[in-house]
């Protein structure tokens, strides 16, 4: 007979097994999002409020980004370091007190180290202290929709009231693609070498797995190894996030899984389009002529949703329709994004075209999609038009907005 000893042990034993995943499921939760729709392929715990350790400093530079979309920081700006910062806990670059570094420095100390001092530089050149701006963070991050998110630092070190959801980190990882595509290809930086040391990129789907080019790993005690990574191929572009993982490694494993998952999923919804060679990527300039200037017309046809980039999308012709303008990108975006859900998939496959302009010294941006014949675009028009959403066809010779009426009689169209 088994020992009440034995039997002991064994229950010992068999508790510690059952503990173990259950501990580990605790601080789990996974999603896998399409970038061009916002459809969520896989979820488990999407909404479960989490430590997102590092991961918050992509909402740190998310908010660096706006600054210096809004010229209030410059890339070469060299920024005081503070004894704050100075005396953050590793990892950190090392910053000594009442030195500096430039903004461009931080930003890939950030991504690459995931330096905690450099953090702090960026958090205390952006507002009067860390604190405020994690208040600033928390206020900009349910602008973006993340409504589970509370920050209390610009690093991600432990705090029991920092809390996100795999949900939320999606949607901010898909906003850094698409409000900010003139820098997030700074997010696919493998190493950075600064002051004669090189720091390589924790996140190690770079470069290992098809068509990953972001984002950022996060890692704390309690919240166990997290990951949110965007990888694309074809014209499908997928965000992953992981929250609990074990380690880093089959953290990574788990991500790749579910990314190929949610790779294999997309394609029977959205097929990947084969690019057409072009001579140069289409534009539509309302009433400006093109120029070589780096604008927002020539960076905003990256990856936005609904669409394909520049070099996937396969423009069918030089028309394009407008379906409003707005103080933000975002609701931009959001409209263009609603507009393509009701469109009965007329707008399958073609590029976003997020405009900034300026009238009277305000910036508005103009909600355009591009690459259609204008017999095509006349036709989406008609159909968004039956769904009250206002839409004008744009005319490439002149930049026009034409608007096309309701009824079937399309020479009634007028402009504006």
């Amino acid at each position: 007979m088994i020992s009440k000893v034995a039997l002991s042990v064994f229950a010992l034993f068999f508790s510690l097994i059952l503990l173990s995943p259950s501990e580990s499921h605790a601080r789990y939760a996974s999603v896998v999002m399409d970038s061009r729709t916002g459809q969520i392929l896989y979820s488990r715990n999407a909404d479960k409020r989490l430590y997102p350790a590092s991961l918050t400093k992509i909402m740190t530079l998310y908010m660096t980004f706006e600054a210096l979309s809004k010229g209030k920081l410059k890339l070469n700006q060299r920024l005081r370091v503070s004894a704050r910062a100075a005396g953050q806990t590793p990892t950190k670059l090392g910053l000594k007190r009442g030195g500096s570094i430039t903004v461009r420095d931080a930003m890939f100390g950030l991504i690459t180290k995931s330096a905690n001092d450099a953090a702090t530089v960026l958090a205390e050149a952006m507002a009067p202290t860390e604190a405020a701006f994690a208040r600033k963070m928390t206020e900009r991050a349910k602008k973006l929709g993340m409504r589970r998110t509370s920050f209390r630092n610009a690093s991600g070190l432990p705090n029991r009231r920092q809390r996100s959801t795999a949900r939320d980190m999606a949607i901010l990882g898909a906003a850094m693609i698409h409000d900010f595509p003139q820098y997030y290809h700074y997010l696919s930086l493998q190493k950075f070498d600064y002051k004669g040391r090189a720091y390589k990129n924790h996140n190690n789907l770079l470069g290992k797995y098809k068509g990953a080019d972001g984002i950022k790993t996060g890692y704390i005690r309690a919240s166990g190894f997290n990951l949110v990574a965007s990888a694309k191929r074809g014209s499908n572009r997928l965000i992953g996030v992981v929250f609990g993982g074990r380690s880093a490694k089959s953290r990574d494993r788990h991500m790749k899984k579910l990314l190929d998952q949610g790779f294999a999923k997309v394609e029977t919804i959205h097929p990947s389009i084969i690019p057409t060679p072009q001579a140069r990527p289409l534009s539509i300039a309302l009433g400006t002529p093109h120029s070589k200037r780096r604008n927002v017309v020539a960076r905003s046809n990256i990856d936005t949703p609904g669409t394909v980039n520049t070099i996937t999308a396969v423009a069918t012709g030089k028309w394009g329709i407008q379906v409003g303008a707005f103080s933000r990108a975002e609701k931009a975006r959001v409209q263009l994004n609603k507009a393509t859900r009701l469109s009965d998939g007329l707008m399958t496959g073609r590029r976003y075209n997020i405009q900034r302009i300026t009238q009277n010294g305000t910036a508005i941006y103009r909600a355009q999609m591009t690459g259609f014949a204008e017999k095509d675009a006349r036709k989406v028009c008609k159909t968004l038009e039956r769904k009250s959403i206002t839409c004008f066809v744009v005319s490439p010779e002149t930049g026009n907005l034409i608007r096309v009426a309701r009824t079937a009689k399309n020479n009634q169209a007028g402009t504006q």
